[in-house]
């Protein structure tokens, strides 16, 4: 995914099963649109292609990368205020960085989704390249402060209620030891 929001919708079909069996899918972006910073359309894994789903404490980022309040709060309000949904039934989903917003949203609110799905989630991000990139840039350079954005980190030390957790993760996939490190999540979890 290049992180563009639709690509989600038109590659997997979804819209089609969705329609089907009468439930709501909704996508939000990866990041905020139009803020300009230096450097922020550059490259496919930062920026306005990947916002990591957190609130950034690092400037520029901080002025507007605020993902993780935008999913939980302002994009919630926006979806049951315009569509016809139960709120006792949603669900949180999502694929490679999307996959980890949605691990980590879940598991730091874990009374709001009925369930969560990650698909290929980068799971442990402060021990990846990507992650290590993006939690450098947005959070600065202490790495403690980054265990409260890491799904594994947050695994590890959960103490809340159940939380029904879909990971699907290909065996083959390229990124899976160095980037996505999806065995240390289950492990951990």
């Amino acid at each position: 995914s290049s992180g563009i929001n639709a690509e989600y919708g038109v590659k997997s079909g979804m819209q089609r099963f969705a329609a089907k069996h009468g439930f709501v899918v909704i996508n939000p972006d990866t990041s905020p649109r139009e803020s300009n910073h230096p450097g922020e359309h550059d490259e496919y894994d930062f920026g306005s292609a990947a916002g990591f789903y957190l609130n950034a404490t690092q400037e520029p980022w901080s002025q507007n990368y605020h993902m993780y309040d935008y999913i939980v709060n302002e994009f919630r309000e926006v979806v049951g205020a315009n569509f016809n949904v139960d709120r006792e039934r949603q669900a949180l989903s999502g694929h490679s960085m999307g996959g980890h917003g949605a691990l980590v949203i879940g598991m730091r609110n874990p009374t709001l989704f009925k369930c969560l799905v990650a698909i290929s989630p980068i799971s442990n991000p402060c021990l990846g390249k990507w992650g290590i990139k993006a939690f450098t840039n947005y959070l600065g350079p202490d790495q403690n402060t980054w265990k409260e954005w890491d799904a594994t980190e947050l695994a590890r030390g959960y103490t809340g209620p159940t939380i029904d957790i879909l990971v699907d993760q290909g065996a083959e996939d390229r990124f899976l030891k160095d980037d996505l490190m999806t065995e240390n999540f289950i492990k951990a979890a």
